[in-house]
């Protein structure tokens, strides 16, 4: 087979919530964020592993996604949309049991008017400037919203993953001077903010990248392997160059092999001769431009020509290759291509 194999470790994943769940106290919740198809690892079954670990909040960015995650775990669980009540959401909302985040006064009306005593939660904006309602904006209405029962009030941190930035401080004062006495639940923290500790928990946290091993949860458990089938091997002599616009020459009689991934899977084009495949537990350097399918790697010093390399796995994560790439894990993850074979380990069933 031409496609690479993407494994993903359910119980990694599992461990991770349990993990991050710890370090908040009893009455704090922990919800899991499953937007992206779960950070491009497929969140039905992602879903199914963490409320089998005891998740019963879930988190995704729109209401389609948010039928995904019903599907997959049926009546019970809470499922937040991030992106509020859209136009055209009321049917979805309403049939799939879905708890819009509403972020603006245009989304309070909308969801009171198609959808009156249907559950909603509130998004605040403390200084992000991205989603939610500002202060000027919230204590126009908050009396008003309050009355009507929201069961969760929120906002998002911006420098989390930076503990010693001081816009932390700023938007947690900021939260609380927007939220103290309201009398619902609030979250405030993703898994940047859990790692800053309890003042910072509330009554919910929202874990993402955490769950999958990625930054800034360095504890955290890998939970992906990505395998690339080796389609071709050859030799290639001194002074010949290996792929588009002959951006390597071999210096040396050199050992060449194709590999089936490219920009088109999720490997950016700047991971071109910048970044390591293994063969094992041996690095073996990518080579040349990184194509829209292929890329080529220097298998030289292999005393066996291996059927598959891994770009990610033991020895390389996502948040390594995002450095390479001059991005961050959260775009590899979530750029994973759909043509990979998706493989799950872990009891998920």
């Amino acid at each position: 087979m031409a496609s690479a194999h993407l494994s993903i470790d359910l119980d990694a994943i599992a461990a991770n919530w349990r993990t991050l769940s710890r370090m908040t106290g009893p009455d704090t919740q922990t919800g899991a964020v499953v937007k992206a198809d779960a950070y491009g690892l497929g969140s039905g079954r992602v879903s199914h592993a963490l409320a089998k670990a005891g998740a019963r909040r879930f988190f995704v960015a729109a209401a389609e996604e948010g039928a995904a995650i019903r599907k997959a775990l049926g009546t019970g669980p809470q499922i937040n949309v991030f992106s509020g009540h859209m136009e055209g959401d009321a049917a979805l909302i309403r049939d799939l049991d879905l708890t819009p985040m509403l972020n603006s006064v245009d989304q309070i009306m909308r969801h009171v008017e198609s959808l009156p005593g249907h559950s909603f939660g509130i998004q605040l904006d403390t200084g992000m400037n991205r989603l939610g309602l500002e202060m000027a904006e919230w204590q126009a209405v908050a009396s008003m919203v309050l009355e009507l029962g929201p069961e969760l009030v929120m906002s998002h941190l911006a420098c989390s993953d930076t503990p010693d930035d001081p816009m932390n401080e700023a938007q947690l004062a900021e939260f609380r001077a927007m939220t103290d006495g309201c009398g619902v639940p609030r979250s405030l923290s993703a898994t940047g903010g859990i790692l800053l500790g309890e003042r910072y928990h509330f009554d919910l946290t929202r874990p993402g990248i955490g769950l999958y091993g990625g930054r800034p949860y360095d504890a955290g458990q890998p939970a992906v392997r990505l395998s690339l089938p080796v389609i071709q091997t050859r030799e290639v002599a001194a002074g010949e160059v290996v792929g588009y616009s002959g951006t390597w020459r071999a210096e040396a009689p050199a050992f060449v092999a194709t590999v089936a991934a490219g920009y088109a899977d999720g490997l950016m084009r700047t991971l071109s001769n910048n970044t390591r495949l293994w063969a094992g537990s041996t690095p073996c350097p990518l080579i040349g431009r990184v194509s829209m399918d292929l890329v080529t790697v220097d298998i030289s010093h292999l005393k066996e020509v291996p059927t598959a390399l891994d770009i990610l796995g033991p020895h390389q994560t996502a948040d390594d290759l995002a450095d390479a790439a001059g991005t961050i894990g959260y775009e590899v993850m979530t750029s994973l291509g759909a043509r990979y074979q998706r493989r799950y380990s872990g009891d998920d069933l």
